[in-house]
This record gives C-alpha cells, structure tokens and sequence, in this order.
C-alpha cells in the first residue's frame, strides 16, 4: 500500500500526485488538515525520517513562530509544534511497502518505484 501525506492545496503535493497518477500507482492521500495526525504517527515518521528533516523550517508557518518557540528545539518540543501546525511538517511525505521518502522529485520517485 503506498500512502502520500501532506495537504492537498500545497504545489509540491499537487505535483507527487499528478505523477503517481500519471504512472498509474494506487495510492491513498492523507490530508494532514482535514483528515487530522495523530501523536503516535508523527513519532512514527519521526522515527523513520528524523524529526529535523520533517520540520519545514522554510516554510511561512514556521518563519511566522515567535522567538521563544524556535529556540532551543528538541525533538519533542518540535513534535508537538508539528502536531499543532501540520503546515510544519515537510510535505509530501510518501510510505510504501515501510519506506519513507520526504519531498518530491520526479527522478527520485521514479528511482523508488523501479521505473
């Protein structure tokens, strides 16, 4: 089963999706805002990715944090900014057969499936 995580109105979502399509690949789409995250699964990527590579420090959510909650980051600290502001966490996230990737690139997509 191949899941891709993310929020469906992010660009770099709408791209891994149009490609899975494209190349006919059944997957299911979580939205982290509308279908919601739990504790346990953020660990879980966070476990299998590294929690400094899901936060999205580039992204505005992130940027718009005030001083006090940037400092001194630690992975739990960073979790539950996560689990608040999923537009935090890098997007997307796709888990197939228990592996995980973080972003797309269509090269790197296509490496992973054997295409």
């Amino acid at each position: 089963m191949t899941t891709l995580y993310g929020i469906k109105n992010c660009d770099t979502i709408k791209k891994a999706r149009a490609w899975l399509e494209q190349q006919q690949i059944a997957y299911q789409f979580v939205d982290y805002r509308t279908d919601g995250l739990t504790q346990a699964q953020l660990a879980n990527f966070s476990a299998h990715c590294g929690w400094q590579n899901l936060l999205n420090t580039k992204g505005t959510t992130y940027r718009q944090l005030n001083d006090a909650d940037k400092a001194d980051l630690t992975e739990d600290k960073a979790l539950k900014l996560m689990l608040e502001q999923p537009a935090m966490i890098k997007r997307p996230l796709l888990v197939h057969n228990n592996q995980y990737i973080l972003g797309f690139k269509a090269e790197q997509y296509q490496q992973f499936f054997g295409l």
